[in-house]
C-alpha cells in the first residue's frame, strides 16, 4: 500500500465530542498501523461560529486521549485564496460556472421547487448567455455536475454505493463574496495534504458524490472514502447529551482515563474477534477498515465504566498517584505530605480494585490522609455513639505493640474482644467507622497497617469522647 495519509477534521464550534472523538481515533490507528501520517485540520472557514476556545478544546482532547498529529495542525480558513484559485481553474475548464442569482432569487427557486416535490438543482444560470450589464454584478461560482449517468462509490466500509447523477445539483463552490464553501475548501485542502483514505461519519457519504465530482473535473485522484456509522444512544436514538454525547473534557472530568476511553472508541463500532480488553499497541497492530461495522453502535456508560475499572487497577499505583494528586489535594486541602503519599502508594492496588472512576480512588485514597478529625457520615456517627470508652481501650491496646503487622493488630483486637465477651463485629465495625468516618473502604487490619499505628491511636483517641 502506498504511504497511508489520514486526517481528522473537526469544526471549532464546539468541543471534541465522542462521536468525533472516535473518528480521530480510527484515522489515527490506520495511519500508525501502516506507519503512514495522521493530520490534523481545522476547518474554520465559519468565522461566525468558530473561536478560539473551541480549538483549545479541540486540541486538548485529542491530546488527552493521546492521539498524536504529524506536523502543525493546519487552519482551513488559511487556505481560502488556494480554493479560490481552484475554483477558477474550474471556471476556466469549463467545470464551472458564474451564477448571479441573487440569495433571494435563490431562495425563491428552492421554494418553488419544494412546492412542485422536484430537486432543487441550482442551475438557473448553467445554460444562460451573460450580458455585459449582468457581468458587472456580484457572482457566486457553481460546479457544472454532469446530468447522466451514474456515480459509483466503492467505500471501505460500506461497500459499492450508487446516485444517479441528475439526483446532484450545482453546488456552489464561492460564495458572491468570495469565499469558498465547505464542499471546495475539503477536497481542496484533502488533494493537497496528500489525503489518501478519508474516514469519517457516515453523515457525509452524500457529500462523498458530490465532492468526487471536483476531484474529476480538477482530475485529481480521489481518496479512499470510509464512512463510519454514526453512534446511537442504547435506546437506538441518534446520540444526544442524555446519552453521553458530552466533549472528551466532560469524560475526563467524569474520572474516566484515557486507556479506557481509546479501548471503549475502539470497540464502539469496531471488532476483533472476542476481544474485549484491548491495548493501545494491540490496536495499532490489529486496526483496519474491513472490521468496522456498517450498523450504527451503542453508547453504554456500564460497560464504559467496566472497561475504566479493568485500567484503573492494571495501572501503577504512581501512574494512578499522579492522575489523582491535584484533585486530592484540593479534597483534603492540603499538600500531600511525604509519609501520606507513601500511605497512598502502599493503598493504592487496594483502593483500585473496588473504584470504577477516578473519583472513587480520590475518595479511598483520602482516607490515608492527615484528615483528623475524621468527618462522619450519620451512619458513622451512630455507629461510633456511645463507643468512647471502647475506643480508649482499643487505643490503648493497640499503642502497646511493638510490632505494627496486620498479624499483631487483628490479634490485638481479636484479644480485646474476647477479653469483654463482644463479638468480633461489634469491635470491628465502630473501629471501622472511627477511621474512616463512613468511607467505602477494604480490609480494615490492612487499612489499619498502611495508616500507621500513630494516626490510627490518634483517629481512635478522638472519639473517646463519643
Amino acid at each position: 500500500m502506498p504511504n497511508v495519509v489520514t486526517r481528522f477534521a473537526p469544526s471549532p464550534t464546539g468541543f471534541l465530542h465522542i462521536g468525533g472523538a472516535r473518528t480521530a481515533l480510527y484515522n489515527w490507528l490506520y495511519a500508525r498501523h501502516h506507519g503512514g501520517k495522521f493530520l490534523l485540520r481545522i476547518e474554520d472557514t465559519d468565522r461566525a461560529r468558530s473561536t478560539e476556545e473551541a480549538i483549545t478544546a479541540i486540541l486538548s482532547g485529542m491530546q488527552w486521549l493521546g492521539l498524536d498529529w504529524d506536523g502543525d495542525a493546519i487552519s482551513q480558513f488559511d487556505n481560502a485564496k488556494r480554493h479560490q484559485e481552484v475554483a477558477e481553474q474550474m471556471l476556466a475548464n469549463g467545470s464551472a460556472y458564474k451564477c448571479y442569482a441573487t440569495p433571494e432569487e435563490t431562495a425563491e427557486l428552492r421554494s418553488a421547487a419544494r412546492e412542485k416535490g422536484v430537486p432543487f438543482r441550482g442551475d438557473m444560470w448553467r445554460d444562460k448567455i451573460v450580458d455585459g450589464e449582468t457581468a458587472t454584478k456580484p457572482y457566486s461560482v457553481r460546479i457544472k455536475m454532469p446530468r447522466e449517468g451514474e456515480t459509483t462509490i466503492e467505500d471501505a466500509v460500506q461497500g459499492s454505493v450508487t446516485v444517479q447523477n441528475s439526483e446532484l445539483d450545482d453546488m456552489i463552490l464561492l460564495r458572491s463574496d468570495g469565499t469558498p464553501t465547505y464542499m471546495l475548501a475539503v477536497v481542496v485542502d484533502d488533494h493537497d495534504m496528500g489525503v489518501t483514505h478519508a474516514i469519517r461519519g457516515d453523515d457525509h457519504l452524500n457529500n462523498a458524490f458530490r465532492q468526487y465530482q471536483i476531484y474529476a473535473a480538477m482530475g485529481w485522484t480521489a481518496p479512499t472514502f470510509a464512512h463510519i456509522p454514526l453512534i446511537h444512544g442504547p435506546d437506538g436514538k441518534k446520540l444526544s447529551k442524555r446519552h453521553g454525547a458530552l466533549g472528551v473534557d466532560a469524560y475526563a472530568d467524569m474520572g474516566f482515563v484515557a486507556e479506557a476511553m481509546r479501548n471503549y472508541l475502539l470497540r464502539l463500532g469496531w471488532s476483533h474477534g472476542d476481544d474485549e480488553i484491548i491495548s493501545t499497541d494491540q490496536a495499532i497492530d490489529w486496526f483496519n477498515l474491513e472490521n468496522v461495522g456498517k450498523g450504527p453502535a451503542r453508547f453504554d456508560f456500564d460497560k464504559l465504566d467496566s472497561l475504566n475499572a479493568h485500567y484503573l487497577r492494571q495501572m501503577s499505583s504512581d501512574n494512578l498517584l499522579s492522575l489523582i494528586k491535584n484533585d486530592l489535594e484540593k479534597t483534603v486541602q492540603s499538600p500531600l505530605s511525604e509519609e501520606e503519599s507513601t500511605r497512598i502508594l502502599r493503598a493504592l492496588p487496594a483502593v483500585a480494585e473496588r473504584a470504577k472512576r477516578l473519583p472513587d480512588v480520590i475518595e479511598g485514597a483520602s482516607l490515608f490522609c492527615n484528615i483528623r478529625p475524621v468527618s462522619l457520615t450519620d451512619k458513622a456517627a451512630n455507629t461510633v455513639g456511645g463507643q468512647g470508652p471502647m475506643f480508649n481501650g482499643i487505643a490503648t491496646e493497640l499503642t502497646a505493640l511493638t510490632s505494627w503487622q496486620q498479624d499483631e493488630i487483628k490479634a490485638a483486637i481479636m484479644s480485646f474482644a474476647q477479653a469483654r465477651d463482644l463479638k468480633l463485629g461489634k469491635v470491628m465495625q465502630p473501629i471501622r467507622a472511627a477511621v474512616t468516618g463512613g468511607a467505602p473502604s477494604g480490609d480494615l487490619v490492612e487499612l489499619l497497617e498502611i495508616l500507621g499505628q500513630q494516626e490510627v491511636v490518634a483517629r481512635l483517641n478522638d472519639l473517646t469522647e463519643a
